[in-house]
């Protein structure tokens, strides 16, 4: 591999240091010397005056699991925005561990696609495989892997409302514990998901004492962002208490209206009781006031009662219609229910997997139950849900711009993306802008950081947080991976009329050592390393 000079530009390296002006040399994919004599050195030269050079941006949320074992066009997305490492198998949700049995691996590869989109079904089945398979095939950029707890709860028991048995347990750690020995760079609890709503904390600790012997962390979809963020936050850093590993509370959000401006702050000041208690906990949040999900998590616990497909099925008959529309019409105190803290008018159809749905998607469930003669929203919302086999994405306009700051102010919060990948010709647009967003907006427009603050927050905290080593900084010895770009011109284009558009003015990314995009050309996409932690 050549050298690579980059010479006069502004350094941010990473770690929230005053930026400086100097030039720095990489050679075999790494940086071997930052300012003195770089005069005549052999390789490429880029010239870096009056550009910001930062690391490579650090994604530890992102969706695309399954995507590497369909190619690499993912990978635009991501290289646009400077990000050139990313952590896969988030909020429990991970390609495996999954079952032998056709049936339950399929039923389980469906209720995922929202997020993962389609299944490899020649895939692996476990996890130390998942791993392996991506050593082999082309990746574009730097992947981590997390296992996810809703995955090996749904390997083992399905989507059963019962509590692990002694047996199952064993099993359930056992198959974490391997993921661990594997190289694993966490794990992901989806508590918010079925059937992992159905755990009690008492299980969850359990589940993570393999993640506590590594020293590695909990990543965490808490059980509720809406009226039940305070509680969930309790059981939260309980959990990581009783297990004794770090926790990261993932997508920290406030959600439902009357919820605005009031519940985060208590929230917080859990967080920050247990963090100077000497606890490791702290969390991440994206750039939007929406988040995305499945549409099937608006289906009551007590609704599928521990059998999904069956309460798919039962969506298409009148009577499950009429189930639906009762027990979506009321509060619950361990599940929030959006429905009605957040209501149908805020919640978008974004991704359908048959072409005749596709008329609805960009509307709101209230505007396609209107539009299309539906006698309400709970019909609409089933006609959606039976017919595409749960297989629907949806955004929710769900948070308040006031507590996106005050979470964003946090000295212990990072910037993720959160982008799922189920089937979508409306994306959200996070999946195109959230990095760009925070330097456009959040440094440059609203000054909610300093740039080299910004740039922390993207790199090195999230480097640090999943045990990525001689990353997200710009040090003698680190990989190369590098962003140069202007901050006035480096912007999202991407937002919800129009999702899909990629970010511009970022001049050069680098991955290990190599230029992978251009003036917003995305060069190679081939270049990425699967990480083993």
């Amino acid at each position: 591999m050549s050298g690579l000079l980059i010479e006069n530009g502004t350094i941010y390296d990473g770690l929230g240091g005053k930026p400086y002006q100097t030039s720095l040399y990489l050679e075999n994919g790494r940086i071997v010397q930052i300012g003195g004599e770089l005069k005549g050195l052999p390789g490429e030269v880029i010239d870096a005056a009056g550009y910001a050079v930062t690391p490579g941006f650090v994604d530890i949320h992102r969706h695309c699991d399954n995507k590497p074992f369909f190619g690499t066009d993912y990978g635009n997305g991501i290289l646009a925005q400077g990000i050139t490492s990313i952590a896969v198998g988030n909020c429990g949700i991970s390609m495996t561990p999954c079952s032998s049995a056709p049936d339950l691996a399929r039923e389980m590869q469906e209720f995922q696609e929202p997020v993962l989109g389609p299944a490899c079904e020649m895939g692996p089945k476990d996890f130390a495989g998942y791993i392996k398979a991506l050593d082999t095939l082309p990746l574009p950029v730097n992947v981590l892997s997390m296992i996810g707890t809703g995955s090996v709860r749904t390997s083992i028991k399905g989507f059963l409302n019962t509590p692990f048995t002694e047996k199952e347990l064993c099993r359930a750690e056992e198959l974490i514990e391997e993921a661990m020995e594997a190289g694993a760079c966490g794990i992901s609890l989806g508590i918010m998901y079925l059937p992992e709503a159905y755990g009690s904390p008492q299980e969850f600790a359990s589940l993570l004492k393999p993640v506590w012997r590594r020293g590695k962390r909990a990543f965490a979809h808490i059980r509720g962002e809406g009226d039940s963020l305070v509680g969930s936050v309790r059981e939260i850093l309980e959990i990581g208490r009783q297990a004794g590993c770090g926790v990261e509370i993932s997508h920290f959000k406030s959600c439902g209206m009357k919820n605005w401006k009031r519940e985060i702050h208590k929230a917080i000041a859990l967080i920050e009781e247990a963090r100077a208690q000497g606890q490791d906990v702290t969390c991440d949040f994206y750039p939007y006031d929406g988040g995305s999900t499945s549409l099937s998590t608006m289906l009551p616990p007590s609704f599928v009662n521990g059998d999904m497909k069956q309460a798919l099925k039962r969506l298409g008959t009148k009577e499950g219609v009429e189930q639906f529309r009762r027990e979506v019409s009321r509060l619950y105190e361990d599940w929030d229910n959006y429905a009605i803290t957040l209501g149908w008018d805020r919640i978008f159809i974004s991704g359908v997997t048959k072409k005749e749905n596709e008329v609805f998607l960009g509307k709101s469930v209230s505007q396609g139950a209107k539009e299309f003669g539906f006698e309400d929203e709970a019909a609409f919302a089933a006609f959606l849900l039976h017919g595409e086999d749960g297989k629907v994405t949806i955004i929710n306009r769900s948070m308040h711009q006031d507590d996106i700051d005050t979470v964003a102010k946090l000295p212990y919060s990072l910037v993720i993306s959160d982008s799922i990948y189920g089937d979508s010709k409306t994306p959200h647009p996070r999946m195109y802008g959230a990095f760009p967003k925070i330097i456009r907006e959040y440094v440059m427009e609203r000054g909610i950081y300093t740039l080299e603050e910004g740039v922390k927050r993207m790199t090195s905290l999230p480097a640090g947080r999943v045990g990525l080593k001689d990353r997200g900084c710009i040090l003698e010895g680190y990989y190369g991976d590098i962003n140069i770009f202007r901050p006035e011109e480096f912007r999202d284009r991407a937002d919800y009329s129009h999702s899909a558009r990629l970010p511009q003015g970022l001049h050069c990314c680098i991955l290990n050592g190599e230029v992978v995009v251009k003036d917003d050309v995305v060069l190679k996409k081939e270049r990425g390393r699967n990480v083993r932690i």
